[in-house]
């Protein structure tokens, strides 16, 4: 759930897609940056969902969220809610404590793999294991060289901190995929630097079996059944991660 959009439009979205907020369980906090995290607080207080949020990301996020909502996590820890383990690993992005995602159960595992600015081990290590994964895909080469941005924010977007092109995505998903991954949902387009098409058309060009899915900005993405197949450790030990 991208918390970075109003309560009320929260509601609406999952409304329309037949679910209800009551089963969400807890929020898992990948940075601070107010485009994400914009509606956390009404959120959470109204429907007294727990929020997990790595203590610099809370000090710097400066939510007043009532503390006994509040859970800490840390890297490579595995954290159990209902029949869902959650793996957080850190990521390359321009915040204080940033991390991944990695959500498993009945060993089927789902990536959440936004706000990166570069593709490093974990995210290689964890890609290779998901049935389906939300990949960002935030931005086009030459959109963005030939657009208005100002430099300093051209090189923030694509200096290792910022964000995925979807060239580096592609070559991730070209190079890393899994022979059981279904899905990619394609994530995080740039409104500036970014065209829909453009993108989905690359991918679907390598996609082979893959179904390639469209994130919207502006809607809400349909429910999907990810199956499973053989595979040998649905999620990493925390002693092999720190050993990449």
């Amino acid at each position: 759930m991208d918390v970075g959009i109003s309560c009320r439009e929260i509601e609406r979205r999952m409304k329309r897609l037949d679910l209800s907020i009551a089963k969400v369980k807890a929020i898992f906090i990948s940075h601070e940056h107010s485009d994400h995290i914009r509606g956390l607080r009404v959120l959470a207080k109204k429907y007294q969902i727990l929020v997990y949020i790595t203590p610099k990301t809370l000090i710097y996020s400066r939510l007043a969220l009532d503390g006994h909502l509040i859970r800490s996590f840390k890297a490579f820890d595995t954290i159990r809610i209902g029949e869902l383990e959650i793996y957080a690993f850190p990521k390359a992005h321009d915040a204080i404590d940033p991390h991944s995602f990695l959500v498993s159960s009945n060993g089927v595992n789902i990536g959440v793999f936004t706000d990166i600015g570069e593709v490093c081990d974990y995210l290689v290590t964890s890609f290779k294991r998901c049935h389906a994964v939300f990949l960002e895909t935030n931005y086009d080469d030459e959109m963005l060289d030939s657009g208005n941005y100002p430099f300093y924010l051209k090189h923030r977007i694509r200096g290792g901190k910022g964000h995925l092109s979807n060239k580096k995505a592609l070559d991730l998903f070209v190079s890393h995929r899994p022979s059981y991954l279904s899905h990619v949902f394609l994530s995080h387009l740039s409104a500036n630097n970014n065209r829909p098409v453009t993108v989905q058309n690359l991918f679907v060009e390598h996609a082979d079996n893959v179904e390639i899915v469209l994130a919207s900005r502006s809607q809400e993405t349909s429910v999907y059944c990810i199956g499973s197949t053989n595979v040998e450790s649905t999620l990493l030990s925390p002693s092999h991660a720190r050993q990449l």
